[in-house]
């Protein structure tokens, strides 16, 4: 019976095909003619069996007649008579080269597997040897091994991951530590393994993969299960161990093909030969699909219980464990079958963790009670006036952090803001109610386009709480933090207390004149202007004269009687004695930006060209409540990036002023509130500082004010969209003529002081 070709064999056939080349190169240097034998042959082969097929015995018989020494028509030498041919030597005898290959192939055609089988007959000549089923078991594992080794060898794993296994999102947070906001296209957050707590992770080990730390990175029985699946089409089989689905996450489709399992398989083996189990893990837990739209345990942890991962429990980490099965199956708030699913689940973990040694039993029993999550997700886009804080607060990070807008835009940045919430709530409600009066329908000459803009800044510089508009979805444009409006005669403290700091000089060379609180100047309206060489003169060749509100004369007045009643004239005419380059330099000492700040003409002293925003108007008023001393305000307060702090240059408190300067400025704006310009606003809180601006044509009215806790500037006005240009605050809300728009201003102040007693 013929067998199948087994290696032992073919080797022997090989090596006997390399010996018949041999005696035919052997044959040809001894002129042997082709067809001669041996004579001392025992014949053709040597192996001692015959060839039993028709041209075997053929062929064997010619052989062997000529070995007998039969005579053979031959050649005749060259005198005519027969040459005895003569003797090869070797296995093969006399055997010539062709007739050896011939052999060689008959003996090859024979170790072949007979098939159909011979000496069978019906459905049995069909079926395989036992010993043809070896080798083709042998063979098909030998190819198979060599297959998956040449795989395996060329396979890396890929250095650039999924685009969402990388991308995070950015987190907002009050200064409370609450969550205000976040940004980004994937809801994930990175966090190290050493900050989630041993038990939440043997509560996601006891639901996933058991035999994690000790397994090579896949599980032979859920990749049959899985393989099995996949070539029928069934259901999606677990098994999976966290390796492969580390690596399924994080470099692999989600199709269910073959070729993709079998990818999985290769990566999965290569990345756990390559990398810690520790890194592994924490990779998993990192990118795994969480639900309500997040990815990473630390924006599940957030998403569903409001916390940080660090935070939790055995119990809540067994539910969001629960959840890696599939979140739309185990999510309790989305239905009453979801929430069975959801507490059974829950149990059948804490039971594995005690099965596998990840929670005591005592401990376990005091887990009875299902954690229920809550049911509201994080917030999601900003919008409303979370948008202007998270602009504020993003640009403030990117500039103090030193990080690039790339980085930045990759996300898993923690950013801790200064807004305080109830100061926001608070503010935002005042000015609501302050635009009820606004009736664009009814009124719409007076109060269309009207704008409101505010800031508070506390004494060290943090910003409070900003009204930005009235919504970031709808309207991108700051308003508090705008630098479009001039801010009027709220700006004359600032040159007050220049000249209390600097001097005055009002004759050209001579020494400067120190000047006081009680120092006296002329404040009756359409006073000249003076200039050390006599009257100023502005380009078109008039000569400058101030003006008063109401052309009202006030004939000669303290300069602490001209801050508080907002008296114009000898605040104009102080400007040009101080000098508006020294004016201008304070103003920036206290925090004013060069940029907002126009041309040094007389209107300067008056804050008719300059036009600083209400956040750092706030922040000027606090150097005086400070002492002198000067905080830029500032938006954040740390930044951290996956739980690693990101070092933040944190604003430095410089003098501007000192601080007999600045309290003889406050005095003078306590004076504005209990008896001057801002008379409304003393009776809200005692001890207020503060200061109303108005403009010559009206068209904005500010109010800053310093209490003992914080400073605020608030800003009414009216501008056109199409040009830019401020229009008239005439009739705003249905005031009466003449009423200027500081009062509106004072008014929202005041319901915002209110709420946050």
């Amino acid at each position: 019976m013929r067998g199948s070709l087994t290696p032992v064999q073919h080797g022997y056939a090989a090596a006997t095909l390399r010996r018949a080349g041999s005696r035919h190169r052997r044959a040809a240097s001894q002129q042997v003619p082709l067809g001669c034998a041996d004579k001392h042959s025992k014949g053709a082969f040597p192996l001692g069996r015959q060839d039993t097929s028709a041209s075997g015995r053929s062929w064997g018989k010619r052989v062997a007649s000529e070995d007998r020494g039969g005579a053979r028509p031959g050649r005749r030498g060259r005198s005519g008579t027969r040459r005895r041919p003569r003797a090869a030597s070797g296995r093969w005898g006399s055997l010539a080269p062709a007739a050896a290959v011939a052999a060689a192939r008959t003996q090859l055609r024979r170790l072949r597997p007979a098939f159909p089988r011979p000496g069978r007959s019906g459905w049995r000549r069909w079926i395989p040897s036992w010993r043809q089923w070896l080798g083709s078991c042998l063979y098909a594992f030998i190819a198979l091994a060599g297959l998956i080794t040449y795989a395996y060898a060329t396979t890396d794993v890929p250095e650039d991951l999924n685009s969402f296994a990388t991308q995070q999102d950015n987190v907002y947070y009050w200064a409370d530590g609450s969550t205000m906001a976040r940004t980004g296209w994937v809801s994930r957050q990175e966090m190290p393994l050493d900050k989630v707590p041993p038990k939440v992770q043997g509560a996601v080990l006891a639901a996933e993969n058991s035999s994690f730390y000790s397994d090579p990175g896949v599980s032979p029985s859920g990749v049959l299960r899985a393989l099995g699946a996949a070539a029928t089409g069934g259901e999606t089989q677990g098994g999976s161990t966290i390796t492969q689905q580390y690596v399924k996450n994080a470099y692999l489709s989600q199709d269910r093909t073959l070729t993709r399992k079998f990818t999985e398989l290769l990566l999965a083996v290569k990345l756990d030969n390559q990398r810690d189990k520790t890194q592994i893990l924490e990779d998993y837990l990192n990118t795994s699909w969480f639900g309500r739209g997040t990815y990473g345990i630390q924006r599940a942890s957030q998403a569903y219980y409001g916390k940080d991962v660090s935070q939790l429990n055995a119990s809540e980490g067994a539910f969001l464990a629960s959840l890696l099965k599939g979140a739309g199956l185990f999510d309790p708030t989305l239905g009453k079958e979801n929430h069975e699913r959801a507490v059974e689940r829950w149990a059948w973990i804490l039971d594995r963790m005690v099965a596998t040694g990840r929670l005591s039993r005592a401990e376990r029993a005091t887990y009875t009670t299902f954690p229920e999550p809550s049911a509201a997700s994080l917030p999601g886009t900003p919008g409303a006036q979370t948008g202007y804080l998270v602009e504020l607060a993003k640009a403030y990070a990117i500039k103090a952090g030193h990080i690039s807008d790339s980085d930045f835009d990759l996300g898993g940045y923690q950013i801790y803001t200064t807004f305080d919430r109830a100061r926001m709530t608070a503010l935002t409600s005042a000015v609501q109610e302050a635009q009820k009066d606004f009736d664009a329908e009814r009124r719409p000459d007076t109060d269309k386009n009207a704008k409101i803009g505010a800031a508070s800044v506390a004494p060290d510089g943090r910003l409070l709480a900003v009204y930005g508009g009235p919504d970031y979805l709808k309207q991108g444009f700051n308003e508090s933090n705008a630098t479009t409006i001039p801010v009027g005669t709220a700006f004359t403290p600032i040159v007050y207390a220049a000249a209390l700091d600097e001097g005055v000089q009002r004759s050209r060379g001579k020494t400067r004149t120190p000047v006081s609180p009680s120092t006296t100047y002329n404040g009756d309206d359409q006073v000249t202007v003076q200039t050390p060489e006599g009257p100023y003169w502005d380009r078109s060749g008039k000569v400058v004269k101030g003006r008063n509100d109401d052309g009202r004369n006030w004939g000669q007045v303290t300069l602490r009687q001209a801050v508080a009643d907002s008296v114009n004239t000898p605040m104009l005419q102080l400007g040009l004695d101080v000098g508006l380059d020294g004016v201008q330099s304070f103003a920036q000492r206290a925090g004013l930006l060069g940029s907002s700040l126009g041309p040094r003409v007389p209107a300067f002293a008056l804050g008719e060209n300059s036009t600083p925003s209400a956040i750092r108007m706030a922040g000027a008023y606090e150097t005086f409540a400070a002492d002198g001393m000067h905080t830029d305000p500032y938006s954040v307060r740390s930044v951290t990036r996956n739980g690693a702090a990101v070092p933040v240059d944190a604003p430095t408190p410089t003098r501007a002023v000192t601080a007999e300067t600045a309290r003889a400025v406050t005095d003078a704006l306590r004076d504005a509130v209990t008896e001057g310009s801002a008379k409304a606003a003393g009776k809200v809180r005692a001890g207020t500082a503060g200061k109303t601006g108005t403009t010559a044509a009206n068209t904005a009215g500010w109010f800053v004010a310093s209490t003992e806790q914080e400073s605020t500037a608030v800003v009414v006005y009216r501008m056109s969209l199409t040009d830019l240009v401020p229009l008239p605050l005439t009739g705003l809300g249905g005031d009466a003529p003449g009423t200027p728009g500081s009062e509106r201003a004072v008014r929202l102040w005041a319901g915002y002081i209110k709420a946050v007693k």
